[in-house]
């Protein structure tokens, strides 16, 4: 699997979103799904996603927390951070939702989309001191749920194509085209060669037919 960025950094993420939800959250007394949806907004969601060293080794997890309160809303927070004695559970959402976008490689946005903040308070208690695989494993079925639709059959629906047509224009046979979009079979696991086929029909790059 393709992560979204080099592992060195995937531990600093952690800790840094840890922080960076505890203090938005308790210190400065924001609602958890408001302000997942402010993170979600900001620009520095898509510096994380991309792995930005700047951000991920370069800032504590209250500086990036201010940032993304002072961009969305205009206002510089002035809540002194909480001292606190081990994770709280806003702590461990933020930490276990880097680790999920890492491991994934989806974005924030569709992580939050698909499990609101109040399903994440929910697993706290049975997966916070579980192997942390198993929250990605939980997150993968409820982002599988949630966007129902493999991106083949999304973007040749957007396209117009029939299956029977993308089968015939790019010569990748019919149960294939089913199959991949049935999840059937893995179309991670699908050659090069039948990649590049259905791309180019469809006017998308490799990547994009691939699930995350």
């Amino acid at each position: 699997m393709t992560h979204a960025y080099q592992e060195i950094y995937r531990s600093n993420a952690q800790a840094m979103l840890g922080d960076a939800f505890d203090y938005g959250i308790n210190a400065c007394h924001i609602p958890g799904s408001s302000f997942v949806k402010l993170f979600s907004a900001s620009t520095i969601s898509k510096r994380l996603e991309n792995g930005e060293p700047s951000y991920l080794s370069g800032k504590s997890g209250i500086e990036v927390a201010m940032e993304i309160l002072t961009e969305t809303t205009g206002k510089v927070p002035d809540a002194a951070p909480q001292e606190h004695f081990g994770r709280s559970r806003e702590y461990w959402i933020g930490w276990a939702c880097a680790y999920y976008q890492w491991f994934s490689g989806r974005s924030y946005s569709d992580i939050f989309q698909a499990v609101p903040f109040e399903e994440l308070q929910k697993l706290y208690d049975p997966l916070h001191e579980a192997d942390i695989t198993k929250f990605a494993d939980i997150l993968d079925a409820r982002m599988r749920e949630f966007f129902a639709d493999t991106n083949l059959k999304r973007i040749r629906t957007a396209y117009g194509c029939t299956q029977a047509e993308l089968a015939k224009r790019s010569g990748v046979s019919l149960r294939s085209i089913q199959m991949y979009e049935q999840r059937n079979k893995d179309i991670n696991k699908a050659s090069a060669e039948t990649l590049l086929r259905l791309s180019k029909v469809l006017g998308c790059t490799m990547e994009d037919l691939m699930e995350k």
